[in-house]
């Protein structure tokens, strides 16, 4: 057997056999061209040095995942010609481990330090570099954005980040502890229920321990409050950047509030503490489900107006429309994620593709939008909020009775275990693999912004160095999720 099927989440690492180099090239090409994508790419040290490579295989049409490994690899020929998707996953790995794959186009550093060969340079009389960051004006994490512009138009943008680099899969590695969930909700501040989930579920499948139902419609519910919140905030921020100051303002103070609903049952505005391998830690009342369902319709009732003063006042649209635009071939080929691929009509959605508790039931529409530029980015975000305001009352009218928590044991030594959540940003990986005493000897995390990133910056080409900010507003990654 090449490959493992990952079932409820996990394999056993005994099952896969390690393929050489070539045969693993081949067995993930062979893969891909039959309808799967490189969900992660992970490097598990070996003692005699280099890394055994492992694949994960996602199969969204059929919501399955597969893993395949190769033997320890110093070297191997890299993907990226023929799967472009795979640029930034190689690139990461090369930095992680040392393993080098030959024949990548381009391998600028993800996280190191770039030094100035790293960067790509365009000659010419008329072409002037604009440097920007990593220290910026405003309270913002670091990064630096290098601009190869002609007058006012952006020819290319590189983007180097990993200033915000702490350590997050190394941390992880030797757990689970006590500490390793509160590090997963803190991998990126703004997505503590996504990384919470996907670290609960990995843990989940390595014990085979099953969370109560009341619980599995709690964390969806705390999900998709958080993702409510980031687009309506989102929402507001492209309304400032274009200086449409009513918008701007009330999607801001709805962001606050449906924050707030979050707060109003875990204590804490971002969740934290919130989701725990087993359950969650936090239930709900009637009074507290009655009242959350009330302040929802309010929302409700707020969002839509201010939505279509956004989108149909025509100055508005006008500079939306058209505005770093992003085609389904380069959105596919970038491997892009969440709401920044479907903007460009890519069917991608791990609440639907792979599901889990009550997102099984289905309901999960996928937006319209086809255009790929702010304007469709903007109404992509519109379209989850409603429908995550919609699912959000359906699961409060019906929460399930019962426990909220349930033990879990130890993991299970030799496994592989892997979780895809939809996070707001889109779809979230964590993989972990355990050594012979059932502990985490790797653990992988991927971020969406990891691969959205480079959309960012293929976005900007032969735009205006100054719609900059609404265009990176429109994708609002995150720098910690990206450096771990």
């Amino acid at each position: 057997m090449s490959a493992g099927w990952l079932e409820g989440g996990v394999a056993d690492r005994a099952t896969l056999r390690a393929l050489e180099g070539p045969a693993f090239r081949e067995a993930v090409l062979e893969r891909a061209a039959a309808g799967g994508r490189v969900a992660a790419l992970a490097g598990l040290p070996a003692p005699a040095g280099g890394a055994s490579l492992l694949a994960l295989m996602a199969y969204d049409d059929r919501g399955a995942l597969e893993a395949v490994l190769s033997s320890p690899l110093s070297s191997y020929r890299a993907l990226t010609p023929d799967l472009p998707q795979a640029h930034v996953l190689e690139r990461e790995l090369f930095e992680q481990h040392g393993v080098l794959p030959e024949g990548h186009p381009w391998m600028k550093p993800v996280r190191r330090t770039a030094r100035r060969e790293d960067f790509f340079t365009v000659q010419g009389e008329a072409v002037h570099e604009v440097a920007v960051g990593p220290v910026h004006a405003g309270i913002i994490d670091p990064g630096h954005f290098r601009f190869q512009c002609h007058g006012e138009t952006v020819l290319h943008l590189q983007i180097q980040l990993g200033y915000q680099h702490r350590g997050v899969e190394e941390a992880l590695q030797g757990g689970p502890g006590p500490s390793s969930a509160i590090l997963a909700e803190t991998i990126a501040g703004d997505t503590t229920i996504g990384h919470a989930v996907a670290h609960a579920q990995v843990v989940e499948a390595l014990a085979g321990c099953e969370p109560p139902p009341r619980a599995e419609v709690i964390r969806a519910l705390a999900l998709e409050l958080e993702r409510a919140a980031s687009h309506a905030g989102d929402l507001g921020a492209m309304a400032g950047d274009v200086g449409f100051l009513p918008a701007a303002s009330w999607f801001g103070r709805l962001r606050g509030d449906l924050l707030n609903l979050l707060m109003a049952f875990t204590g804490s505005r971002f969740g934290r503490s919130l989701v725990r391998p087993g359950g969650v830690r936090h239930d709900l009342t009637e009074d507290m489900a009655r009242g959350i369902a009330w302040r929802l319709r309010g929302a409700e009732e707020e969002l839509a107006p201010v939505a279509h003063l956004l989108f149909e006042t025509p100055s508005v649209r006008a500079r939306l429309e058209g505005t770093g635009p992003l085609s389904k071939q380069a959105a596919a080929e970038l491997g892009l994620l969440g709401p920044a691929a479907r903007a460009c009509g890519s069917p991608l959605d791990a609440r639907k593709d792979h599901p889990w508790g009550p997102y099984r039931a289905g309901g999960v529409l996928l937006p319209e939008a086809r255009s790929g530029d702010v304007l469709a980015r903007a109404q992509v975000r519109w379209s989850e909020t409603r429908q995550s305001v919609r699912m959000c009352l359906e699961w409060l009218g019906s929460l399930p009775h019962g426990p909220i928590r349930t033990e879990c044991g130890a993991p299970r030594p030799g496994r592989i275990a892997a979780a895809l959540v939809e996070g707001w940003r889109g779809e979230i990986v964590h993989l972990a693999v355990t050594g012979p005493a059932g502990r985490f000897e790797r653990y992988k995390v991927k971020d969406p912004s990891l691969q959205n990133w480079p959309g960012l910056a293929l976005a900007m080409r032969q735009g205006a160095i100054s719609d900059f900010p609404l265009c990176n507003k429109s994708f609002n990654l995150s720098y910690a999720g990206h450096d771990l």
